[in-house]
């Protein structure tokens, strides 16, 4: 789901970085030094998923976890796909230098798309919710991203109509295969790594009861 250099117009690249540097910076913001080890390895997880490519008529289809980045990383989701993009441009030349911010805000913004379906999960109590959220999570990252391209291709031209109706069906199958994994990897993690999972409610803690007067003085029975 990367476009390459050569392809998108002007405005559009523009518009790709000025939205890639503005979320960026914000979501930066949400980044402490102790997540480092953890935005690493799944800014790996991601780096490697997005490096096989399936070729299909004029695009090419692979798998994303932009969906597992988000319900992992939650907010950091943004400059850890980010990173990971940057990467693959300089060192295998997937996408290119100048569609860097699209490419972003396509990928990107679908894992900040699955965080927030992630966090919907709160509002309901029953079993297994967090495979269900998962698997929605993992979808909607795809779509987002999905929808994302066919709208930078039409605003470039007229003549890639055709080009983003069928790409996105191209990807329906990789919409289908990512709600799974996503949805899996969210129901392991969630019994036996809690805490590795974003948007984790805090423990409710049990009251501290205080000792009163008459209870300090009290002489234990005999």
């Amino acid at each position: 789901m990367h476009i390459s250099d050569g392809i998108l117009s002007a405005p559009v690249l523009t518009a790709g970085f000025i939205g890639t540097v503005a979320l960026a910076a914000y979501t930066l913001r949400q980044l402490d030094l102790d997540d480092i080890p953890k935005v690493s390895v799944i800014t790996s997880v991601f780096f490697v998923a997005s490096l096989i490519h399936v070729p299909i008529g004029p695009s090419s289809v692979h798998l994303i976890l932009g969906g597992l980045v988000g319900v992992v990383l939650g907010m950091r989701a943004f400059p850890a796909i980010m990173l990971g993009i940057i990467l693959q441009t300089i060192l295998f030349g997937h996408g290119g230098v100048t569609v860097i911010g699209v490419n972003t805000m396509m990928l990107g913004g679908g894992g900040l798309v699955a965080y927030g379906v992630w966090q919907l999960r709160h509002r309901f109590n029953f079993r297994k919710k967090e495979m269900i959220f998962g698997g929605l999570a993992g979808a909607s990252a795809i779509l987002f991203s999905g929808i994302i391209l066919a709208l930078a291709l039409v605003t470039t031209g007229e003549e890639f109509i055709a080009t983003a109706g069928y790409t996105l069906i191209a990807h329906i199958p990789v919409i289908i295969i990512e709600a799974l994994v996503v949805g899996a990897c969210a129901a392991f993690l969630a019994k036996v790594k809690p805490d590795a999972l974003a948007g984790q409610l805090p423990m409710p803690t049990a009251p501290v009861v205080e000792p009163t007067a008459d209870s300090r003085n009290e002489e234990p029975p005999r």
